[in-house]
């Protein structure tokens, strides 16, 4: 029997995992530190890891190790180039949070249009008791019809998006990070371009040569002094201090992270913009509505079960 670790087991937040267990020996940490990658994964001949790191110093040292399932999409937490060597199969999970992130994309457009945060503290917090008129329009709010939707890494959360924005009335158009302009139902235009005729940019792109600092003071600049960006791929395509400055300065209008440099993120300009509610902000939680995290642990299953099959 098969000895599997996972190394972050909170990532799934409670959900069932019988269909991981039941495959071997199962034995789940709820965090890792890097320290403690080795210990613990030094019986284990299936690893699972959403974020924790296992880089190529630990795999050499872990002899009996064949699998590593990267509990998400994402790869850039496991050294690849060094489980290719080691003889270790590498498995990510593909599509499980296409509707969930694609669905908070939308959200978030919505919010920053129409500043529902800012609205909702304003009953939450006795000002709209104690008013003495139906209406405030201490902020002004838009419609999402109409509006130019530029996407960046037409992937299949980036189709997604773009198939909502449609049918919420906005015109789509994206800028592929691969460099490949495949046939899409939306036009293609260059990054700089992209930014001056877009009225709000969503990131859907992964973390690489290409994209890391994709977007800085330079992109930003270009942009429309209404528009407003919502990155929910991953936290370092978008420089946050150029970002804190755009916001600040009125640049742009208004942002949306789920994703930063460093998570959890410590100290950053992004924490004392002057306009809190010009920055919509989340804890990486853009893919994990329930029904995700589900499919997520059907993929990690699948990927054990194919491993264990050959």
């Amino acid at each position: 029997m098969k000895k599997i670790v996972f190394l972050d087991e909170y990532s799934i937040a409670g959900r069932s995992l019988e269909k991981i267990t039941s495959q071997g020996e199962y034995v789940a940490y709820d965090n890792t530190a890097k320290c403690d990658v080795i210990e613990r994964l030094k019986d284990a001949d299936i690893a699972i890891t959403n974020k924790v790191v296992i880089d190529g110093e630990a795999m050499r040292q872990l002899p009996k190790l064949k699998l590593i399932c990267i509990a998400a999409t994402g790869m850039n937490n496991v050294d690849l180039e060094a489980a290719k060597e080691l003889g270790i199969e590498v498995k990510n999970a593909v599509g499980y949070s296409t509707t969930s992130v694609a669905e908070t994309t939308l959200a978030s457009a919505l919010a920053l249009a129409r500043n529902i945060v800012y609205f909702n503290e304003y009953f939450h917090d006795g000002r709209y008791s104690k008013a003495d008129r139906a209406f405030s329009y201490d902020r002004l709010t838009f419609q999402l019809r109409d509006k130019k939707w530029g996407i960046i890494g037409m992937g299949n959360i980036g189709r997604e998006v773009a198939r909502l924005a449609t049918a919420f009335g906005c015109e789509v158009r994206y800028f592929s990070t691969s460099g490949v302009k495949r046939e899409e139902a939306y036009p293609h235009m260059e990054l700089e371009e992209l930014m001056q005729w877009s009225d709000i940019v969503s990131v859907h792109s992964p973390l690489n040569e290409r994209t890391r600092g994709l977007v800085g003071a330079k992109e930003l600049g270009m942009m429309k002094p209404s528009a407003m960006i919502i990155n929910v791929a991953r936290g370092g395509i978008i420089d946050e201090k150029a970002l804190a400055e755009a916001l600040d300065n009125d640049t742009i209008a208004a942002a949306a992270l789920d994703v930063f440099s460093v998570e959890p993120l410590r100290e950053s300009p992004l924490y004392n913009i002057k306009d809190k509610y010009k920055l919509l902000a989340s804890p990486h939680n853009a893919w994990s509505a329930a029904e995700a995290i589900d499919r997520l642990i059907e993929c990690v299953a699948d990927n054990i079960r194919n491993f264990l099959a050959k």
